[in-house]
């Protein structure tokens, strides 16, 4: 869509002319903020994620060794689909 201004001629009808699209300044352009504002929102929540996670650490968990034989299968398993090939 294409802004025109509209003006009255001699004859009292009303003519279309385009805008120039030099004369309308950049901050007024939606698309300018959408190009703008996509990028900035990333930014902004970036940082907040990165306040969060300086902020609230998770805590360091220690590895128990399996406690029974019934969770035995489990952690070879594991350890096997860890363990390169040779």
């Amino acid at each position: 869509m294409t802004q025109a201004s509209l003006s009255a001629d001699a004859t009292g009808h009303a003519e279309a002319r385009p805008v120039d699209p030099a004369a309308t300044p950049w901050w007024r352009l939606p698309i300018v903020w959408l190009v703008i504002g996509g990028p900035a929102i990333v930014v902004v929540a970036s940082f907040i994620t990165l306040a969060l996670a300086i902020m609230n650490p998770d805590p360091v968990l220690r590895v128990a060794p399996a406690a029974n034989a019934a969770d035995m299968p489990a952690v070879q398993g594991r350890n096997h689909a860890a363990t390169p090939q040779r």
